[in-house]
């Protein structure tokens, strides 16, 4: 018999994938899904009998923590084993203020390929279903206590798994389960124009950032191949359609990397393209991902480049470094899914 996973259903789709007849018990347990609930058998408000019944039709989790990694910082790391035998990994991220931050996956591996980030090296295994992308965010909740944000920023593209995000969105925020607020949910996107005004369109309304991590034409194609396609000045315009029509402040991000675009010219390149648009720049010194060709910037280049923006009058953030003794910093997503590779000896 073929159980369904239902994580990733609404409580219409519950009553009609279970054989429910009273609607109310599809709210019933969606609720307790939101709830965290990891099997039927915690759902007191449902009969023995019905619990049993269900448990035979039906499973709370299409997908297991294989691994929990800590950093001394906070951070914190989980391996998730899906049901095909992939893996992917989600972290949580904790702020001096205390709010706790899902960073979840929406594929397994990534097919941007962009040359400083550790997931672009792995290749694209598949999109992860909604209901995939609904257990980590239960996964971390279960760890570490309620969240209070969620960003798409994990290993994959978001943009080329819109309709698992769309679905996995309306689940988490439904006021009948989890009822997380869309203003709390962020998507970043390495520059993908049509899906940029798909969302811009069709929602749903959350915020967006897009890595941009240069405005010089010929680098950006070089170490980000999404470029070639999806050109800067038309991002740009995506962008600023994107902050007009939602009324939402995008937030440009820039891995920056010592020698390569911290100069001068790169700060100047990205004030030219910033400017006139409704942006908060997001500065990420890189974080080391074995076997790559760059380096991390120095202190003084990090503080050179920050100043000059921030001298132009642009909003500019400096992130702090975080999980990085777990390969859970921005960049390094799926070291440890190598690492266990290598030491296996496949």
């Amino acid at each position: 018999m073929n159980r369904t996973y239902i994580t990733g259903l609404l409580p219409d789709e519950l009553c009609r994938e279970l054989g429910l007849v009273q609607k109310f018990r599809g709210t019933q347990i969606f609720k307790w899904i939101g709830n965290g609930a990891v099997s039927f058998e915690q759902m007191t408000n449902l009969s023995k009998d019905e619990r049993a019944v269900l448990s035979e039709k039906a499973s709370l989790r299409s997908s297991c923590v294989s691994q929990v990694l800590k950093d001394p910082d906070g951070t914190i790391k989980l391996q998730v084993t899906l049901r095909d035998g992939r893996a992917v990994e989600t972290v949580l991220l904790t702020d001096k203020e205390g709010r706790k931050t899902a960073c979840v996956s929406c594929q397994a591996g990534c097919a941007m390929k962009c040359a400083f980030c550790q997931t672009g090296q792995l290749g694209l295994a598949r999109n992860l279903e909604p209901e995939e992308i609904v257990e980590q965010f239960l996964f971390l909740e279960a760890e570490c206590g309620k969240l209070d944000n969620i960003v798409f920023m994990g290993m994959g593209e978001p943009l080329m798994n819109l309709p698992a995000i769309r679905k996995a969105i309306t689940v988490l925020t439904h006021k009948d389960g989890r009822n997380l607020s869309s203003r709390r949910i962020t998507l970043s996107t390495s520059g993908v124009i049509k899906g940029i005004y798909d969302l811009a369109d069709n929602g749903p309304l959350i915020r967006l950032a897009v890595s941009l991590t240069t405005a010089d034409e010929e680098l950006r194609s070089q170490i980000m191949p999404v470029n070639r396609t999806n050109p800067l000045p038309e991002l740009r315009t995506a962008i600023a359609y994107y902050a007009e029509k939602t009324g939402k402040r995008v937030t440009l991000e820039a891995a920056l990397m010592a020698g390569k675009n911290t100069g001068k010219e790169s700060a100047e390149r990205m004030i030219q393209f910033a400017q006139g648009i409704d942006v908060n720049i997001n500065l990420i010194p890189w974080n080391s991902v074995e076997g790559l060709p760059f380096t991390e910037p120095s202190a003084a280049e990090v503080r050179n480049f920050t100043d000059i923006l921030k001298n132009a009058g642009l909003n500019v953030t400096l992130r702090t470094k975080r999980g990085r003794t777990i390969g859970g910093a921005c960049g390094q997503l799926g070291k440890t899914l190598v690492d266990s590779v290598q030491k296996s000896g496949l």
